[in-house]
This record gives C-alpha cells, sequence and structure tokens, in this order.
C-alpha cells in the first residue's frame, strides 16, 4: 500500500524484483504491472519463470539465484515456495517449526544483481524501485549490486522482528543503504522502504 501511494502521481514506471516467488501472490510489483509498469522479475526457484512468462509477458524474467559473488549455493525448497531460501540457517530454523516442510535441496549457481541488471536492464530506464525478499538473504542480493550503475529511487526490502527503530538502525541492511545514501522513508510490520537522498 505504501508502494501505491509513492508512486501515485507518477508514470508507468520500472521495477526490479528479486525473490518475485509468483507474479500474482504476494507480489509488490502486480500492482503496478496491471498499471503499465514493466520490470524484472528474478527468482531461483526452478521453473518458477513459467507462470511469470504467461501471466507478466510484457516483464523480463529471469531464473537465477542472487547472490553476492557467482558460485553455488544449496537452494532450501520448501512446501509453502514463499519460504524457500539460500540461507541455510533459516532454513533450519523454519524446519525447527514443524508446520514448516522441505521438500527439496538443490544446488544452484549464483549471479549478481549487477551481472544480471548488466544483461538484461533496458538501456532507457532507470529503476523506480528495487524490490528484494529473499529470505534471509537480503544483504546479500543489495551488496553484489553495482550501485554507481543501477541506482534505484526506492528500496523495499524485508525487516522482520525490528519493530523498534533502535533494531532497525543497527542492522546490517540499514547501514549498507546509509552508506550509500539512501534513509529509511516508511515502515511497515515486516518491510522497510529506503529512498534515495540523491534524487527528488
Amino acid at each position: 500500500m505504501l508502494l501505491r501511494k509513492i508512486f501515485e502521481n507518477s508514470k508507468p514506471g520500472f521495477y526490479v524484483d528479486v525473490g518475485a516467488h509468483h507474479p500474482q501472490k504476494f507480489s509488490n510489483t502486480y500492482y503496478f504491472y496491471k498499471r503499465n509498469w514493466i520490470g524484472i522479475n528474478i527468482d531461483a526457484a526452478p521453473g518458477s519463470m513459467k507462470q511469470f512468462n504467461i501471466l507478466r509477458k510484457r516483464d523480463i524474467n529471469v531464473e537465477a539465484a542472487v547472490s553476492n559473488e557467482a558460485g553455488e549455493l544449496t537452494f532450501y525448497m520448501f512446501e509453502e515456495p514463499a519460504l524457500n531460501t539460500l540461507d541455510k540457517d533459516l532454513a533450519k530454523q523454519r524446519l525447527a517449526e514443524k508446520k514448516n516442510k522441505l521438500t527439496g535441496e538443490i544446488k544452484v549457481q549464483t549471479e549478481t544483481l549487477a551481472d544480471i541488471l548488466t544483461e538484461h536492464m533496458p538501456s532507457n530506464r532507470e529503476i523506480d524501485f528495487l524490490s528484494v525478499d529473499v529470505e534471509g538473504f537480503d544483504l546479500e542480493v543489495l551488496t553484489s549490486n553495482d550501485w554507481q550503475k543501477f541506482r534505484p529511487k526506492f528500496v523495499v526490502v524485508e525487516c522482520f522482528g525490528k519493530g523498534k527503530f533502535e533494531e532497525i538502525i543497527s542492522d546490517n541492511t540499514y547501514i549498507f543503504l546509509s552508506a550509500l545514501n539512501y534513509s529509511l522513508y516508511a515502515k511497515t510490520i515486516n518491510t522497510c522502504i529506503f529512498k534515495d537522498n540523491l534524487k527528488k
């Protein structure tokens, strides 16, 4: 809802959605797609882009695991795909909750966000907002970007369990984005939105 308010008077823009999960369900970008925005959707789950290619045909849809360096990691897949993660510790934590069931573990090749955007980003576009929802791997995604080349106006990240301002400002994601001259613009229960201080 906050993103809708931020861009309610804007022309159709461009988004990048890392951890896109589903073209409609739990999507931070589907509302904008319906209003003639376009963007890049990225998700690591095998076969995840099949539905995107059907339901989000205007978008650039990329099946890829994003990390701060190219290599190989284990991708943990759960019965509820929204819980899928590259974070081993988070996977263990979720398995400890009996309601969460692991359906598989696979080795995936990782790419940096900078490499993906270099390959797929249209040359005549700038990023209005970057949404990162990769279940415990947000900082790795953010540090893998080339912030001089690809600088979104807004960055949307998860911030579970950080209700107090003191907890937010001591978080590594907050510290990283602050160093890049982004400020905390808004917060919901599970989401923090950062704004680029260098852009109006």
